[in-house]
């Protein structure tokens, strides 16, 4: 008898009986000539195999799909041939749901989902926001935005929300207009793998956000932005689903006009628990970056093996090649993107939630600034951590320096100064351990001390050194 069932057995996987379901967009009218619409067609496929209890919807190789909004389902993996591509429709009329719910002057959504379980992206294919036609004139380090009323039509190329058990492995992404891999209150999310090619030149054009998402995990992924490669927040239209915690991400390398990790600005809630390592940072305005401008708390994060090389870039770009960047300011209100929707509601001033227990453990700098971390008062950034890292600071371009940047803040954003390999203001309780000041053989005719402190409660040196480069 048990000879008999495992024949049986053999024999079904034998007919393929057991595969997971296929729902080619093909079948469901998708033309994937490029130039039609196949959004329905997509949406066709992925209600069908929602229906049928789940399974792949596989969008073939040789074609490129044209398409408007559409979205995912539950237990149905997306996947993307080599050789099939998925191109965001130009045609802005079509973008008119908003990606911040009430908040319409941020941007769309393209491909979206809700409240889902057990969701795949996956594939070698690519997935293409066709970003440069929504944008206006190109300039030489940006594109200028384009005016709109209400609504900012351009589109969000990922945008999901209140999902569970989220796999994204393999898939390239690339030129989103706006945000690209948004994730808002997701829990259990996986991604791994991807390819994400960004305009440098397109702002806002974000790689990864976790917005209020928890236990993600990130991993060898190559991520080239015009703004953060990889941002964790808690954005205020989302308040309900809670603090962004227990956040892994690793042997990652990214570049990016903006800030290639970072942490904030827009954290209402509490981000914590998060662990970066083994990554390469290349190119880059900023390397790591933790920006609290909101009330919310940022506590126990290790940033460690890490390679990060930084550059200065135009005032377009917030940022002026810091490696390591920490402030903790009150938003600033002046500025409309910053006000309204940043501040609790009915409130015209906010406030700024503390930062501790950070560490910084073997990484190696490279740039034309140093490590700056300033607060609005010792009580708001503490409890700072470095142990093992070496900032080298060396003029690589054409572009003036000496200045901080402190924007979006309620002080002053741009601060001319001398720039020190290691700038403490405002601080409570900081630890440098075994690092060093190397000054390069272009050392910046704005160069400072090797460790400049303001109103700090306690600063404490072990094995700390400064050299000049020999080579």
């Amino acid at each position: 008898m048990k000879i008999k069932v495992l024949f049986t057995f053999a024999l079904l996987l034998s007919l393929n009986v057991f595969a997971q379901q296929k729902f080619n967009i093909k079948n469901y009218g998708a033309i994937g000539d490029g130039k039609t619409n196949d959004a329905t067609a997509i949406q066709k496929a992925i209600n069908a195999c929602s229906a049928a209890g789940g399974g792949q919807v596989l969008v073939p190789a040789g074609h490129v799909f044209l398409a408007g909004p559409f979205d995912l389902k539950s237990f149905v993996e997306l996947r993307v041939e080599g050789g099939a591509k998925i191109l965001a429709s130009p045609d802005e009329s079509i973008y008119t749901k908003s990606a911040f719910r009430e908040n319409k002057g941020e941007g769309t959504i393209w491909i979206g989902g809700e409240k889902l379980e057990q969701v795949s992206i996956t594939g070698s294919g690519i997935i293409d926001g066709n970003g440069i036609s929504f944008m206006g004139e190109e300039l030489s380090d940006s594109y200028v935005l384009k005016p709109f009323n209400v609504i900012d039509p351009r589109p969000h190329l990922l945008t999901l929300i209140g999902c569970k058990k989220l796999n994204i492995d393999g898939v390239t992404f690339q030129n989103s207009a706006y945000w690209t891999v948004h994730l808002i209150g997701c829990d259990d999310v996986s991604i791994s793998n991807i390819t994400l090619l960004n305009s440098i030149k397109i702002r806002n054009s974000d790689g990864i956000d976790l917005d209020h998402s928890k236990n993600v995990r990130i991993t060898n992924c190559y991520i080239e932005s015009g703004d953060d490669c990889i941002c964790l927040k808690n954005r205020r239209e989302f308040e309900e689903y809670g603090a962004c915690e227990n956040i892994v991400i690793s042997n990652c390398t990214m570049t990016s006009s903006s800030c290639a990790i970072k942490i904030g600005s827009e954290n209402m809630d509490r981000i914590s628990n998060v662990l970066i390592n083994n990554c390469n940072i290349r190119n880059s305005n900023r390397g790591l970056g933790i920006q609290n401008r909101d009330e919310g708390t940022v506590s126990d994060v290790t940033f460690s093996n890490l390679i990060i090389e930084s550059k200065l870039f135009s005032d377009v770009w917030w940022g002026k090649s810091e490696p390591i960047y920490i402030t903790a300011y009150p938003r600033a209100t002046a500025n409309n993107k910053d006000a309204g929707w940043r501040l609790p509601k009915g409130q015209t001033k906010g406030k700024v939630g503390a930062v501790k227990n950070i560490y910084f453990s073997n990484i190696r700098c490279t740039g034309e600034s140093g490590v700056y971390i300033s607060g609005e008062s010792q009580d708001k950034i503490s409890n700072i951590y470095f142990d093992q890292v070496s900032v080298t600071l060396n003029k690589t371009t054409n572009v003036s320096g000496g200045v901080y940047d402190r924007r979006p803040s309620n002080v002053e954003g741009l601060v001319k100064s001398p720039i020190a390999g290691f700038y403490f203001e405002n601080i409570g309780y900081i630890s440098l351990l075994n690092s060093e000041v190397i000054w390069g053989l272009k050392k910046p005719s704005y160069a400072g001390k090797a460790i400049e402190q303001k109103n700090v409660a306690k600063l404490r040196t072990v094995n700390f050194q400064e050299m000049n480069s020999t080579f």
